[in-house]
């Protein structure tokens, strides 16, 4: 039987962390290849990790065809269903799957014809899809996340380094942390990345301490804007001295926090460097 490993699909899939490679390994051993792979045509298309595994322990094992692709994008979109489908992929997994099945649904949509377009448009009138993934509501939906959640993960995969979408992607960091760090320089996500998870999550405490008094001083800055333009409209003598005294303390406490800024920014730095 001549089984073809197509690369692009193979890698399409994140692969098993050492630690899933090593149970799945020890299963087949003692069980032996229980779910047969999945073929289209001679190329596998599920069960990349048991057929390795399996021709290095010469362990016996079934395939199953399944035929119904057309192109290897439909292959793409079952391999992201089916793997949705499991309870062992993580919420990041889940994320990211449901993010390709987006691009991949849209980029067919932008090379289709109007006529097209306007045949599947009718089509969904009649049978709306119960997998869409136009908005991120539905992504969510798909990928059983919360819309923030997805918002998260996009950013991790625009702006992340591969270290730290490793991290994530491992368990080492939460989302939500890694979002955080994916805000920084590639090469301080790194170094976040190199000092381990306390590291991490130091560091993402930090950039929300530095980001919290910035939108105080915003609001400082919008009140001070605000009562000085009310101040003006009375243009009174008597009261002149008072409102100059107000502005001056206003500046003062838009001076320190612009100070207690710095000093944060300044702490971040030398902990990245360190």
């Amino acid at each position: 039987m001549t089984i073809i490993i197509n690369q692009q699909l193979r890698d399409y899939i994140d692969p098993l962390t050492t630690q899933e490679y090593l149970a799945l390994e020890h299963s087949l051993l003692k069980e032996g290849c229980r779910d047969a792979l999945v073929l289209w045509g001679e190329t596998l298309i599920d069960g990349h990790n048991r057929y390795t595994i399996c021709q290095k322990h010469s362990i016996p094992f079934q395939t199953k065809q399944n035929d119904q692709f057309q192109s290897i994008e439909d292959v793409m979109l079952w391999m992201i269903d089916n793997h949705l489908a499991r309870r062992s992929v993580s919420s990041f997994q889940r994320g990211v799957l449901a993010l390709r099945k987006k691009e991949i649904i849209t980029s067919r949509r932008k090379d289709k014809t109007s006529k097209e377009k306007a045949a599947e448009a009718e089509q969904a009138a009649r049978e709306p899809d119960p997998v869409s993934v136009e908005t991120r509501d539905e992504i969510a939906k798909v990928a059983g996340l919360s819309k923030p959640a997805v918002a998260q993960i996009e950013k991790i995969r625009k702006a992340a380094t591969p270290e730290l979408v490793e991290a994530v992607r491992a368990g080492t960091i939460s989302i939500n942390t890694a979002a955080t760090i994916a805000s920084l320089p590639s090469e301080q996500q790194v170094a976040a990345v190199a000092g381990g998870k306390k590291e991490l999550q130091q560091a993402a405490r930090q950039l929300r301490q530095v980001k919290t008094p910035r939108a105080s001083t915003e609001g400082d800055e919008a009140a001070a804007t605000t009562a000085t333009a009310t101040e003006n409209t009375r243009i009174d003598t008597a009261t002149a001295p008072a409102e100059n005294s107000e502005l001056e303390r206003l500046r003062a406490e838009n001076s320190a926090l612009k100070a207690k800024i710095l000093e944060l920014s300044t702490q971040l730095s030398a902990l990245q460097s360190t």
